[in-house]
């Protein structure tokens, strides 16, 4: 079996498939831990749950113990679910593998069985490629800055929530990429909004308080919309807060080459070539798009190399570079508002 995504496994479960060994690995402790207490809830009954649901550590159980809680049959239910953490150890000798491999082999009717594992780097061990090939696999990989918005407003409307956009990047801006504190802010702005089911930035800032003045991507949008005296006016809050120079050079020029796949193939193109929690900005960049012509864009990428080799090369500060650049920017593409 091929490796899945979080979202076909989801579509899986909702589809009502059931049984099977289940290896969710990756770096993303929070999401692998949320998948596995999804794959519990969809295959034991809460009035059978404690009887039917063993949580070990593959670092403090023996094979054969392991082995024997694995074949233990189901009790007053149709499925035993085994949820095994830190199952990286398993590969460590053949007898501690060996009733996962037997498994595989033969599977057990009535039986769930859940892995967690986090892969040495680079590891190429035949026990982790069958796990890939012949159980239900998913990878669980670290999000980047830029997929946090994206998850959360996707978060928020799994519980019947819309989650604005501007309140989706302040609040991500604000924690950054802790997954766990960021579904509890949710869980408190939805019983903040309660019927209303809509959440804008002015409900994030009635429940946490007062929120950065100015966060990255609502700066880049700024820039790609040619809303250059806004841009400016943000430019010295973002350095305040942090923010290097060749960070947000790197970010526009990802955004800037958004813009040119967009207008070299419209916003299929762009939606196609984003990754799955940013697919929610192809049309908030093709909109962009429409501003800047395919040579303007040549030109603007230009500007960013240049000032890219200027902060990593020239005695001048982040903001007299950054300046420059936004006025270099400004004479490619006429002033108008933000989009």
């Amino acid at each position: 079996m091929a490796l899945i995504t979080a979202d076909q496994l989801a579509k899986r479960l909702a589809a009502g498939g059931r049984g099977g060994i289940f290896f969710l690995f990756g770096e993303n402790e929070f999401l692998k831990e949320r998948a596995a207490a999804q794959l519990v809830a969809a295959h034991l009954d809460p009035a059978t749950r404690d009887f039917n649901l063993d949580q070990l550590r593959a670092t403090e159980t023996d094979p054969d113990a392991l082995a024997s809680i694995a074949h233990t049959p189901p009790m007053m239910a149709e499925w035993r679910v085994v949820v095994v953490r830190d199952a990286q150890a398993l590969a460590a000798s053949a007898r501690s593998r060996g009733p996962i491999e037997a498994l595989l082999s033969r599977p057990l009717s009535g039986l769930v069985l859940i892995l967690l594992a986090t892969l040495p780097d680079r590891s190429k061990a035949q026990f982790f490629e069958r796990l890939k090939r012949e159980a239900v696999a998913v990878e669980f990989q670290p999000l980047g800055e830029a997929d946090l918005p994206g998850w959360l407003m996707e978060t928020a409307a799994e519980h019947g929530l819309k989650l604005d956009a501007g309140a989706a990047r302040a609040r991500a801006g604000a924690i950054g990429a802790d997954l766990g504190i960021l579904t509890q802010e949710l869980a408190k702005l939805e019983h903040y909004v309660g019927e209303r089911r809509r959440i804008t930035r002015a409900d994030v800032e009635a429940v946490v308080g007062v929120l950065p003045r100015q966060n990255r991507w609502d700066w880049f949008d700024l820039v790609a919309a040619g809303d250059f005296p806004a841009a400016r006016k943000g430019l010295p809050v973002l350095l305040d807060q942090g923010e290097s120079g060749v960070g947000l050079v790197i970010g526009l020029g990802t955004q800037f080459l958004r813009l040119a796949l967009a207008a070299a193939g419209g916003e299929p193109a762009l939606a196609a070539a984003l990754l799955p929690h940013q697919q929610w900005l192809a049309g908030r960049i093709a909109r962009q798009a429409r501003r800047w012509s395919r040579d303007r864009l040549d030109h603007a990428l230009d500007d960013l190399l240049r000032a890219d080799r200027l902060l990593k090369s020239a005695a001048l500060g982040d903001r007299a570079v950054l300046e420059e650049l936004l006025l270099r920017l400004e004479h490619r593409t006429p002033a108008v508002s933000a989009a």
